[in-house]
């Protein structure tokens, strides 16, 4: 799979799209591959603070159990309801299907990130 150009990727598979002031963060289709299929998604509130390179939910699948890890610090102003009764979404279309949305503290937190090239000579080391 092509790694969308205008994402942000983390070491740890969480990519985030930022408008504006807002970052919607997803997993990755290589982490999704690998957890293989998604049965639970457990998030933050709204209103909870995330911290950049910290947990702030995990991701269970028929495999494993998985930490999320926030790609940037801030205030969580979005979950992805439709994740509760259906986890599988972010199988069928992982970086259509965000898991929650923040409100960047410090912008320049996305400087540390990959960009989609990065990420895929990443992966590939990984593999």
């Amino acid at each position: 799979m092509a790694y969308p150009a205008n994402l942000r990727y983390t070491r740890e598979h969480e990519w985030i799209a930022v408008e504006g002031n807002i970052g919607t963060i997803g997993i990755t289709d290589y982490a999704q591959n690998s957890l293989g299929d998604i049965v639970y998604v457990d998030v933050p509130k709204v209103g909870d603070s995330v911290t950049a390179n910290q947990t702030f939910g995990s991701v269970e699948s028929v495999k494993a159990v998985s930490d999320l890890y926030s790609p940037v610090s801030g205030t969580v102003t979005a979950t992805n309801d439709v994740l509760k009764t259906e986890p599988d979404k972010i199988n069928s279309a992982p970086h259509d299907t965000f898991i929650i949305k923040v409100e960047l503290s410090n912008p320049g937190e996305l400087d540390s990130l990959l960009d989609a090239a990065a990420y895929e000579a990443f992966i590939a080391e990984e593999q």
